[in-house]
Parts: C-alpha cells; sequence; structure tokens
C-alpha cells in the first residue's frame, strides 16, 4: 500500500509543533504495517538543503504565481516529495510568519499550492507515480481532500486534526484563483461564516477523519470545544475516530539520550539522581535530592495551562516543591515565569526560549511533569514524561485523559496508576492535585509503584499504525 502524507512540517525538517513529530515518525511505524509512505512538503530552504537537490519528477509552469518543480529524494529516512517554489516557499525562518511576527499574507496561495500538489501526485499527474491514499495533516493540507474529490480520478484521503483551534481561514475573495468548482464555495464545502475555511475543507471532503486521541474525537463534536465547527463534525460523526499519537521510542531513549547528564532506564534507575542535580544547578535550585521537583516543558500559554501553574505556586512551595519552568510563547506568562524565579531563587527556576537539551534533562531529572492544558488534543510532552520517568501531573482533558492512568485509591490498590489527573481546569482544582501528588511523593513506595507504572507504559507508535494501517484499507474498500 503506497500513502501520500502531506505535511507543512516534519522532523527533523522544519518544527514549530507537534504535527512535525508526528509526520516524521510515523513512516517507519507504519512500515511494519505493511505500508509505504512518501511525504510532501514545501520546499523550505531547510527541506531543499536536506534533499541536496533530489530527483526532479515534474516541472510546472505556473503554480499559483510562478514556476515550481517537484523533487524527490530520501533525507533523514523519510522518502520526501518537495514543492520547489521559491515564490512560494523560499522563506527562511518560521514557515507560517513573517519577520515581523504577523502571518505571511499569501499563506492560503501557498498551502493551496500543497493540496493541490498532493492531488496532482495522487492522480497520475506525475509518470510512473501514484498513491493508494492520501493523508493529509492540519489546516496547511486542508485543500487536499478538496482537490481530490474534483479529481478526475477517485483516490480516497484521511484527514487528520492535530489542534482544531488552528484552521486556516482566508477571505473568500481568494477562492477564484484555486482553480476548484464553484460548488465548492459553499456552505457544503469550503464557505465559512464568509471566509475559506481549509481546516474545514478537510473535514468536509476526506473520506475519513482522525484526531490525535479519542477523547479529542469525542469532545471537538461538542459546542464547548468544536470551535464552530461541532456541527459538521456530529453530521460526520461516522467518519470521525481517534488515533492515539505515540513518540519515537528509539529518539526518546533515557538509556541513550546525549542530553542527560547519566543514562538510566526502567530497571536501573540510579543515573535519575544525577540528572535531578544538574536540573537543580542549571537552573539555580537548591540541590536537594528529597525536594519534589515539579517541571514544566512547552509554550507559555493559555492552551497550555501555564498561568494556572504560575498561580498554584504558593501550593507548590507550600508542599515543599521545587519548580523548573522551560518554554516561550505569550509575553504576560513569560513575564510571570521569570517574576516567580526572581520572587523566589532556590525554589523556582525559568528559562524562556527553548533548548532541547534542558528539556531532556527536565524529563529526565524532575520527579513530576506538570501538564494543565485547558485543552489537549493529544499531547507528546506527557508520552515523553512517561517514558522519562517523571510522573505526570494532567489536567483531564483529550488525549492527556487517554494516555496518563490516574492514581486514584482504586487504581492504587491495583497496582496501574501512572499519573495524576485533575478536573475541571481550575487553579484550585490543579492546587488540591498538587497536594496530593505531594502526599504520594512522600510515601516513597507508592511513588516508586507510580514512576515504575509510568516507565512500562506504551508509549510507541506500535498500536496506533496498526490503526492507521487499518483505516486506509477500511477507506481504499469504500472508494472501490
Amino acid at each position: 500500500m503506497k500513502v501520500l502524507s502531506v505535511a507543512s512540517e516534519c522532523v527533523p525538517l522544519v518544527k514549530t509543533g507537534g504535527l512535525a513529530d508526528v509526520a516524521g515518525a510515523l513512516p517507519a511505524a507504519l512500515a511494519a504495517e505493511g505500508v509505504k509512505v512518501t511525504t510532501l512538503l514545501p520546499g523550505y530552504p531547510a527541506v531543499m538543503a536536506a534533499l541536496g537537490g533530489g530527483r526532479a519528477l515534474r516541472r510546472i509552469d505556473d503554480l499559483f504565481g510562478g514556476p515550481a518543480r517537484l523533487q524527490r529524494g530520501e533525507a533523514a529516512g523519510l522518502d520526501i516529495i518537495a514543492i520547489d517554489a521559491p515564490h512560494l516557499f523560499a522563506r527562511t525562518g518560521n514557515p507560517y510568519l513573517a519577520p515581523h511576527g504577523g502571518e505571511w499574507a499569501d499563506n492560503g496561495i501557498r498551502f493551496a499550492a500543497l493540496g493541490a500538489m498532493a492531488a496532482l501526485l495522487a492522480t497520475g499527474g506525475v509518470r510512473n507515480v501514484a498513491f493508494d491514499v492520501v493523508h493529509a495533516h492540519d489546516w496547511q493540507a486542508g485543500l487536499a481532500p478538496a482537490y481530490l474529490r474534483f479529481g478526475a480520478r477517485r483516490v480516497p484521503s484521511v484527514f487528520t486534526v492535530h489542534n482544531l483551534a488552528f484552521q486556516g481561514k482566508f477571505p473568500v475573495d481568494l477562492f477564484p484563483r484555486l482553480g476548484l468548482p464553484p460548488q465548492a464555495l459553499s456552505v457544503e464545502g469550503l464557505e465559512y461564516f464568509g471566509t475559506l475555511g481549509f481546516l474545514k475543507s478537510g473535514l468536509w471532503y476526506a473520506d475519513r477523519i482522525t484526531t490525535v486521541s479519542p477523547s479529542y474525537a469525542a469532545e471537538i463534536r461538542t459546542p464547548e470545544a468544536g470551535m464552530g465547527l461541532d456541527g459538521l463534525l456530529r453530521g460526520r460523526a461516522g467518519a470521525v475516530s481517534g488515533i492515539l499519537n505515540g513518540i519515537d521510542t528509539v529518539e526518546w531513549d533515557p538509556a541513550t539520550d546525549r542530553h542527560l547528564a547519566a543514562n538510566f532506564s526502567a530497571s536501573a534507575l540510579e543515573g535519575r539522581a544525577a540528572n535531578k542535580a544538574a536540573l537543580q544547578r542549571r537552573l539555580g535550585l537548591e540541590e536537594d535530592p528529597d525536594a519534589l521537583l515539579m517541571g514544566f516543558v512547552g509554550r507559555l500559554t493559555w492552551q497550555k495551562g501555564v498561568d494556572l501553574i504560575l498561580g498554584a505556586t504558593p501550593a507548590i512551595l507550600g508542599c515543599g516543591a521545587q519548580l523548573a519552568l522551560l518554554g516561550t510563547g505569550e509575553k504576560p506568562i513569560e513575564d510571570g515565569a521569570r517574576g516567580a524565579a526572581w520572587a523566589h531563587p532556590g525554589r523556582i527556576g525559568a528559562e524562556i526560549g527553548y533548548d532541547e537539551g534542558l528539556a531532556r534533562l527536565i524529563y529526565g531529572g524532575a520527579d513530576v511533569l506538570l501538564v494543565p492544558s485547558r485543552f489537549e488534543p493529544c499531547g507528546l510532552a506527557q508520552l515523553c514524561a512517561l517514558r522519562y520517568g517523571a510522573v505526570p501531573l494532567v489536567a483531564h482533558v483529550g488525549g492527556l485523559s487517554d494516555t496518563v492512568v490516574d492514581a486514584n485509591e482504586m487504581a492504587l490498590a491495583q497496582g496501574v496508576g501512572t499519573g495524576v489527573h485533575f478536573s475541571p481546569v481550575q487553579r484550585e482544582m490543579l492546587e488540591a492535585a498538587v497536594w496530593r501528588m505531594a502526599g504520594l511523593w512522600r510515601d516513597r513506595d507508592a511513588f516508586a509503584r507510580l514512576q515504575a507504572n509510568a516507565l512500562a507504559t506504551d508509549v510507541s507508535w506500535t498500536r496506533s499504525a496498526r490503526r492507521y494501517a487499518a483505516l486506509y484499507r477500511d477507506a481504499i474498500a469504500d472508494a472501490g
């Protein structure tokens, strides 16, 4: 089975979020299921450099305002086709944002090109290139199912929503440039409250819709979490499913991770103490092996609940814990993190920015990882924490609730807990969860069992790859 994965980013070539991790890791996992994945990417400078030119598949004289070539090659173990269109993609920095911080004014055209080239490749527009299924990711690839639906050859499509909050809405006067038939500009198509909805396009035209966790698939069908698309998703409920993300357990392995001060494994945890000490030194915390060290890694945003962490610092400090923060995001929250570290030297440490080595050290040295997201399609931080033995304390939402087993009384009695949940997502409930975790920490045997369960959790792509492969086969069968 040949699958064309269509994404706007992919590790290790270009990354702004979890979509890149999925696009980069899933192909290898699917290979074990007999699925050959080719990834279609915009020809950003980093992508073209990694391909080293590649092999030319086809020249397009005019791709939305300029010439382009489809180039194929291998990079980072992936089979890549890149859209070499300098007028659209030869821009350094963030793939979506201009240097002034706002979105590129032509993002609608840039990512329409991604969808159009996916359909061209899938429907025989390039000699000796064909695919059985197109798997499009997020709004940037949302037009691929539309172009396929109106194409000359029927090729089924799967559309994955990584975060419904990012919808790709553009002025309706862009429509004539897209090359889609007039009937696509309707409520039963791209039209979305007077705009063009690229995410809506994927949800409407794809044969199958997936999200990155079962709970998130249910949540987005409600008015509270559906962000204006819940009605459409309820109408297509039979096509919607949730498949959990995994992580690359070779790349994320505490036994070999070069970023750690000391390597360790589930059966030999001694190295975690050295990592904890190194983390405390790195962030100016008191070097105390008995202090409960809580960490956070991620975007410093309202969605991620970092304001709740800052609001809960009296409880965190009150139970004797330390706090290590790493991330970048909204300026008021960045300032709040800096202020907390300044006000509580030795107890709270914060680094604003992103440092891969420090992130790994937090996973491998913190006792607890805080993930208090207000909504979370899946989340990767808690998966990395489980893999590295930082017990997750998570909000009971989306993929967090699907991947972490709450250590309630019954779970503790049965020995199956892997972390602590709290709900609703409010500061008071986070504080209660912090005190509950502190109680587990004081019972070192209980905490050790919790940590052992976390380390034993299967966070690989194996089960999910099997589900994706089955979904592709179903879509092919239905397409006839």
